[in-house]
């Protein structure tokens, strides 16, 4: 039977298990583009080969969720950052911990290695940045400046440079030779998740929350263009090798974008949900999203897709880059100079005038000691780790492109003879019933779980928590009876319709009256509506709305909200405690120095009947806060996003205590 060629642009390639609880962390390797890293809850980092089912190696030895993951250029190393602030460093070939890190107070944010030389990089929710000397076992340098957590790092293709983006919604570019800031990049209106360089050019790419990408010019210190986001924010980019557009990752889309003018090219839909990592690999990309303790891979075409304007005239070789037309009106920019080989002369850094260095102890010996790097797949591991005609540890380079799932075309009379007869002669195996090939000891990663309800129920999931479809429907008396008429199934499914639409009706004509009040008046009246009403999903709601615009929080404003914060955060579900977490952090940053700042200062002479009034809401505010610190010390323990949100939490709330 002939095969038809595929025409699809974007396919899922896999799903796999990767932990026994929430994946918290996932990287891509970005030179083969085929190892998937991981990192969990529970505590664990495993490896594994993209499009193979099973885990090559389980390192473990962190003791708090893994919440950041890095790959070195060679992908022979693999660095893993804890939330409570431990990294440590892995060499995969080995199969062993090469170093214990420790030094930051917080949760590890980001990480990112020297193209070059054997340093590491690390950004933390305390706000620091750390560079780490791989070899001598020490922090060489702290860059400090950022206010907020640090989300993303990268070194610049050259190794001299690297770029921090924060939630303090700046993007910083540090010198690493100088040991200090180059320049500080402002524009965005939100938190920045991810910055990227351009392979040759001196420019740089940032995305944030305020659903924007800039461009920055590293030789001017301007931003080039602005690409604004109606959709959904950018969660991770990726240049072409050929520097010829960036590709982003959003929500369920791939994006193809262009600079010099500022255009998207390209749209692809994709059903990744909210991707985390994206790589390229034999004119594939390659992007993984995690979803609870699963992680799926999917693949884009991008010989489908467009990347420019214009398409170059000539031949085009394989052996040879392909190089865009320049745009009309656009400037050369500098390149990066280069090492010519990974072996010349060591990167010159700037180092602390007090050095941060920690001779090795006995205490991180025992901490080395206690990790290790579980094997599980042998086959796998010694034919990407250990390979006998080559020297490079990662997979190989030259494999096939994955091929396309076939299209769903209608297939010749006489092959549609032969499927049926072979459909009937063997009946089809549900994919997850299909036996494991290797035998997993019972404290592998993978090993399936008892499904129980959680204790929070997640903003976003496929399915129903605690449902399942079989419930909605009426007991089918004979194994013969496989079908149901539809008029039964849907009088079945129709049950609870009428309920949910009274409910949503309820909600609808409580947010009208809340805008309706706020149209009229205030922001504040329209809040007072929204606490009178004792509905939470109405608070939520307008708190979503206030949360995006800072400059409608006032002093009176947190005495009422407040209250709600705290039965927010105490909430069962996801979406409540993450917008009490942000109301909470806005209210913290703008106005805890204030209200601490008045309850310190001595009383006043005579009679001052807005300072009174005033120092009455710091007070007010002041116990409320305490309550609640309360709450954020006892969750800030929990693993996965909830435990970082609260630990942020927690450092901002020290002054309280």
């Amino acid at each position: 039977m002939a095969v038809a060629v595929t025409t699809k642009t974007a396919w899922k390639l896999q799903e796999i298990t990767a932990h026994s609880s929430n994946v918290s962390s996932l990287v891509l390797g970005k030179s083969s583009g085929r190892l998937l890293v991981t990192g969990g809850d529970d505590c664990r980092v495993n490896i594994w080969a993209v499009n193979k089912p099973n885990c090559i190696m389980s390192l473990t030895g962190h003791t708090t969720p893994i919440e950041s993951l890095q790959i070195n250029p060679n992908e022979e190393l693999i660095v893993a950052g804890s939330q409570s602030g431990s990294i440590r460093v892995w060499d995969l070939g080995a199969a062993k911990i090469l170093r214990t890190l420790l030094g930051h107070k917080a949760s590890i944010c980001s990480l990112d290695f020297h193209p070059f030389g054997s340093f590491v990089a690390s950004g933390s929710l305390d706000t620091n940045i750390k560079l780490w000397d791989v070899r001598r076992k020490g922090c060489v340098f702290r860059y400090k400046g950022h206010t907020e957590a640090v989300r993303c790092l990268r070194f610049s293709p050259d190794g001299k440079w690297l770029a921090s983006a924060a939630d303090d919604h700046t993007v910083k570019l540090w010198d690493l030779a100088a040991g200090k800031i180059m320049f500080e990049f402002t524009g965005h209106t939100g938190p920045v998740n991810i910055v990227e360089f351009h392979p040759n050019e001196y420019l740089l790419a940032s995305g944030s929350s305020d659903r924007t990408v800039r461009f920055w010019d590293l030789e001017k210190f301007q931003v080039v263009s602005c690409i604004e986001e109606q959709a959904t924010p950018v969660r991770c980019v990726l240049f072409n090798p050929d520097g010829c557009c960036l590709y982003g990752g959003c929500q369920d889309s791939l994006r193809v974008y262009g600079w010099e003018p500022e255009r998207c090219f390209d749209v692809v839909l994709v059903n990744w949900g909210k991707v985390a990592d994206l790589s390229i690999c034999n004119s594939q990309l390659i992007g993984v999203s995690p979803a609870q303790s699963t992680v799926s891979s999917f693949v884009v075409d991008l010989s489908r897709i467009t990347k420019s304007d214009s398409v170059p005239r000539g031949l085009i070789r394989d052996n040879e880059p392909l190089v865009p037309p320049t745009p009309t009106g656009s400037s050369l920019r500098r390149i990066y100079d280069r090492p010519s080989t990974s072996c010349s002369k060591p990167q010159r850094v700037k180092h602390n005038s007090e050095s941060e260095r920690r001779s090795p102890s006995s205490e991180d010996d025992r901490d080395e000691k206690e990790s290790k790097a579980e094997i599980q797949n042998q086959e796998d591991y010694k034919e990407i780790f250990q390979p006998k005609n080559a020297i490079s540890r990662t997979p190989p380079r030259h494999n096939e492109p994955f091929p396309a799932p076939p299209e769903d075309e209608p297939v010749a009379a006489k092959d549609a003879v032969k499927l049926s007869q072979a459909a009937d002669a063997q009946p089809l195996v549900p994919k997850q019933e299909l036996p494991d090939p290797v035998q997993r000891p019972p404290t592998a990663s993978s090993t399936p779980l008892t499904r129980t309800e959680p204790s929070v129920i997640p903003a976003a999931r496929n399915e129903p928590i605690g449902l399942k479809a079989s419930d909605f429907l009426p007991a089918v008396k004979n194994q013969s009876q496989s079908e149901l008429v539809d008029e039964e199934a849907m009088s079945q499914i129709r049950k609870g319709h009428e309920t949910m639409c009274v409910v949503l009706t309820s909600r609808h004509k409580n947010l009208d009256t809340v805008r309706a009040v706020w149209s009229i008046t205030d922001i504040k009246s329209s809040v007072d509506s929204a606490v009178a009403i004792n509905d939470l999903s109405v608070v939520v709601d307008l708190l979503n709305i206030v949360n995006q615009k800072a400059s409608l929080w006032k002093l009176d404003l947190c005495t009422i909200i407040l209250p709600q914060i705290e039965k927010l955060l105490q909430s069962k579900y996801e979406s409540y405690v993450q917008t009490g977490c942000t109301s909470l952090k806005l209210i913290l940053q703008r106005f805890l120095p204030l209200i601490t700042d008045i309850l310190a200062a001595p009383p006043s002479v005579g009679v001052d009947i807005s300072r009174e009034e005033r120092l009455h809401k710091c007070r007010l505010c002041y116990k409320q806060l305490k309550n609640i610190s309360n709450i954020v010390k006892n969750k800030s323990g929990l693993s996965g996003r909830h435990g970082s949100a609260f630990q942020e939490l927690h450092l901002l709330m020290a002054v309280l205590e």
